[in-house]
């Protein structure tokens, strides 16, 4: 399993992905954003947490011209598997590989708390090997993670199951932290190999964090 992570200037949670992945037994290599081609033989692709060129303009406006990004565009395009985690999330809506886009929390204050999800939708590589209906915990942090979205590609992301993963409690009632359309914490592309969450998995990998849940998805893009 080889795993690329691409850096910004200001991102912070590279080192946290590169950790998680690899005590789980991958390869990882950190690709700094400068850099105009991936390395081959890629599983996967993350776009990891923190804040891409500090957030100005709009989370992940300004990532996305970044000249590593036309090579991004185009292992996704072509099929292979990208995750993008909070900013990296912002990142895939910013480039339209994901449908939507991200506002600021309701509350205007940025979140940072462990945070139950239901998952939704397990008919893809990364979910796997969860159940639908399985509960979640893991941490969030962001200030911009209000997922919006229009009735129209609302319907198509339940039309075609990529609705991955909403906000809830422990007892799976509707616990919405930041004002997302329909709770929604998680999505996918059409064909199941774009995925995009505000959740973070790679801090949720050891008992001593405070959950493992994290592990488990993170599998998923095993072999």
């Amino acid at each position: 399993m080889k795993v690329g992570v691409v850096v910004f200037p200001g991102t912070n949670c590279e080192l946290d992905t590169k950790y998680a992945y690899e005590k789980l037994g991958a390869e990882v290599e950190l690709i700094w954003h400068k850099e105009t081609d991936l390395p081959n033989g890629l599983d996967l692709l993350v776009l990891p947490g923190g804040f891409s060129y500090g957030d100005y303009l709009r989370s992940g406006a300004i990532a996305k011209f970044s000249p590593i990004m036309n090579a991004v565009i185009k292992y996704a395009k072509n099929g292979g598997y990208t995750l993008g985690i909070c900013n990296g999330f912002q990142i895939l809506l910013e480039l339209s590989l994901l449908p939507g886009a991200m506002k600021k929390n309701n509350n205007i204050h940025f979140i940072s708390e462990y945070h139950y999800l239901e998952v939704i939708n397990n008919e893809n590589r990364f979910l796997r090997f969860f159940q639908k209906g399985d509960l979640i915990n893991i941490p969030i942090a962001h200030g911009e993670g209000n997922y919006y979205i229009d009735e129209n590609g609302f319907a198509k992301l339940e039309e075609n199951e990529q609705i991955l993963l909403k906000y809830c409690d422990e007892n799976a009632n509707e616990s919405n932290p930041n004002g997302s359309v329909d709770s929604i914490a998680g999505i996918c592309n059409k064909d199941k190999n774009i995925f995009g969450l505000m959740p973070h998995p790679e801090r949720a990998i050891e008992d001593i964090l405070g959950s493992k849940d994290g592990v488990k998805m993170l599998e998923g893009f095993f072999k």
